[in-house]
């Protein structure tokens, strides 16, 4: 064999990377960035708004945060507060969270859990819940990845990879029943872009005997890099319809937005009132 055949067959094209091990280098990633991102101080609003079947708005809430790192997780302390509610044709403002203008206020107790629920997860260190969105090792488990191509978003090199759940049935223990897309930077296997929908329907005996129905169920998160290895989420958010005890129907948005980042600052602090004159 000549030596030019013997180059090209030593040129040939690198095998091109699997969704599952593009996926396993961001579960790689995850752990680390949420540590990571612990060491920053950040700035967070949230907006939460129900509106009635008719398009008209029935509840409104907006908050403002600071967030702070733990030794844990976050801390999160509200600077702002601002809400409304229509009664009978008005909207009345209030400025105290979970204000409810009724003895029974169903949007009341929806608003204060949305809240709760998708931006304040006690086992996140970024409060978002994580079940949304298939990132780490274990709920990667669960899901089927697609590799389907790459492409230049937003001036930053990505692969678009789509995800399925394995069981398409509708089981809240698994916490899979989401589908949807997730676009990963080429060079640091972090993400940039996922799309979450609902993959399965209510089960028909839960609309025929509890009277609930969700449809158009989704989540959006956007990340952003601050440094080597940091991608933060900088936007969340969410819109869905409810229907519920065959009377109640609204719908739903959450949204959320990160800013103001700051490395947080360490001190340490020596009280030398409590030292003992031999050093003890």
């Amino acid at each position: 064999m000549t030596l030019l055949p013997l180059l090209l067959l030593f040129a040939a094209e690198p095998e091109t990377e699997t969704a599952d091990a593009i996926m396993a280098r961001v579960a790689e990633n995850q752990n680390r960035a949420q540590e990571m991102r612990t060491a920053f101080v950040y700035h967070q609003n949230v907006m939460i708004r129900l509106q009635r079947s008719n398009g008209k708005l029935a509840r409104e809430e907006y908050s403002e945060f600071t967030v702070t790192p733990t030794a844990t997780g976050t801390q999160k302390q509200r600077t702002l507060f601002r809400g409304k509610f229509a009664d009978h044709g008005k909207e009345i403002e209030f400025d105290q969270p979970a204000s409810e203008h009724k003895s029974v206020d169903i949007d009341a107790d929806i608003a204060n859990s949305l809240l709760d629920s998708f931006t304040n997860d006690p086992n996140s260190k970024d409060g978002i819940d994580h079940n949304l969105f298939p990132l780490t090792s274990k709920l990667q488990r669960s899901y089927k990845f697609h590799l389907e191509g790459s492409e230049e978003y937003r001036g930053i090199p990505v692969y678009r990879i789509t995800f399925e759940p394995k069981k398409s049935t509708w089981d809240d223990d698994n916490g899979d029943p989401w589908a949807g897309e997730v676009l990963v930077q080429r060079d640091e296997y972090q993400p940039v872009l996922i799309t979450t929908k609902l993959a399965t329907k209510v089960p028909i005996v839960v609309k025929t005997f509890l009277g609930t129905d969700i449809k158009q169920l989704g989540f959006k998160v956007s990340y952003q890099r601050f440094d080597e290895g940091l991608w933060f989420p900088v936007t969340y958010g969410g819109e869905f319809k409810l229907k519920v005890l065959f009377m109640y129907s609204r719908r739903i948005g959450v949204s959320m937005q990160n800013s103001g980042f700051q490395r947080a600052k360490v001190e340490s602090k020596i009280n030398f009132a409590d030292v003992m004159p031999d050093g003890r």
